[in-house]
């Protein structure tokens, strides 16, 4: 079937965590023989950034590692019927703008056969509900959320059992350890500063540490301002800028270990959701260490995929102990990287998608009949 997936940008992964996921699976299911198109603004901030930063080069290791995904690039108020003509399945994002998410609904509904699903890969509906309601979802199937807490709250406006849990992944054809033993130094921390709701904690539970634990340590992504560069080098962190998500393979290979520091809602608000760094950390076979962030849904299995660390002191242990100890860090990647392929692939998530399809195909034709 004609599968059209409407994404903020899959060519540009500055600031948009949400494309790495994006590419993986939209090639899964290309490979299970499905066509696919991605559709995105021709004037998306994070290409228009990406553009601004680092020139048309930087899309050159998106284009290598995925050629064979189609994008569409569509202007202001784009007709729906030519965007969607002939598919079976369409998927919203839901940074897409509200007068095209309406604008789409309006079509599901004149299109029967059309399975029109909304996706919310956000913490906005907890952080900023009244701006999640200006979205006419009317006209839409159901609704995919990336973790239970977050289709809670969908069920809790209405949708009930039209929410689905639908995780992000690991891109395991691209995402995998190295073929070959590498040379491995020091801490690499991937992400973006944002809007400093977790500056605390990057410095308690990445900075600090790493610099008692005498790790050096590498820091790639975007938004960091004078204040935080001022903070990297008072701990001697070396800030790398931008990293193409298609790089992230080879970076993870040179080093020891890595840190995940969630963000405050999704340690609070919406607990349960990981970001994309740990399925793709985890899929590298690279240590993983964890500010506190509460598995609520098992998808991993703390302690033996990955450590824990309640506080900053723990996280000095656990870094100095994965310096010292080779078997530790051998164990924590063969554990993390069986957990990926056995659950947490995007050919996983494929076929996951596929079956909610059917799923409310069925339940359609059981209502027409």
């Amino acid at each position: 079937m004609k599968i059209v997936y409407f994404t903020h940008s899959l060519t540009s992964c500055w600031n948009h965590g949400n494309a790495h996921f994006l590419r993986g699976v939209l090639r899964e299911l290309m490979e299970l023989g499905h066509e696919v198109v991605a559709c995105q603004p021709s004037d998306a901030w994070s290409l228009a950034n990406l553009l601004a930063d680092h020139g048309e080069a930087a899309l050159e290791p998106f284009r290598a590692a995925y050629p064979e995904l189609r994008v569409v690039s569509y202007a202001a108020e784009p007709d729906p019927q030519e965007l969607l003509d002939g598919a079976a399945l369409a998927i919203v994002h839901e940074w897409t703008e509200p007068a095209l998410v309406a604008a789409l609904g309006r079509y599901g509904k004149s299109h029967p056969g059309l399975r029109l699903l909304f996706h919310d890969t956000h913490h906005r509906a907890v952080s900023e509900p009244d701006a999640m309601r200006v979205y006419d979802l009317s006209g839409y199937d159901a609704v995919l959320a990336f973790g239970a807490s977050l289709a809670e709250v969908y069920r809790s406006w209405g949708w009930g059992e039209r929410a689905f849990i639908w995780h992000e992944a690991a891109d395991t054809r691209h995402f995998r350890p190295p073929p070959s033993a590498t040379r491995r130094e020091g801490l690499v921390w991937i992400g973006n500063w944002g809007d400093g709701e977790r500056t605390a904690e990057i410095e308690s539970f990445l900075l600090a540490p790493a610099a008692a634990a005498g790790l050096s340590l590498d820091i790639h992504g975007v938004r960091y301002p004078a204040s935080a560069d001022r903070l990297l080098a008072r701990y001697g962190a070396h800030y790398r800028g931008w990293l193409a998500n298609a790089a992230v393979p080879a970076t993870f290979a040179r080093h020891l270990a890595t840190v995940h520091v969630p963000r405050r809602y999704y340690a609070s608000a919406l607990p349960g959701i990981p970001t994309i760094r740990v399925f793709e950390a985890l899929a590298c076979g690279i240590p993983l260490v964890t500010a506190p962030w509460q598995d609520s849904e098992h998808l991993f299995d703390p302690g033996r995929d990955y450590l824990v660390a309640a506080d900053g002191a723990e996280m000095t242990r656990h870094l100095r102990d994965l310096r010292e100890d080779a078997a530790l860090r051998s164990e924590l990647a063969g554990n993390g990287l069986a957990t990926i392929e056995a659950r947490h692939s995007c050919a996983h998530r494929a076929r996951e998608l596929l079956a909610i399809t059917a799923r409310l195909g069925r339940e359609q034709a059981e209502v027409a009949a």
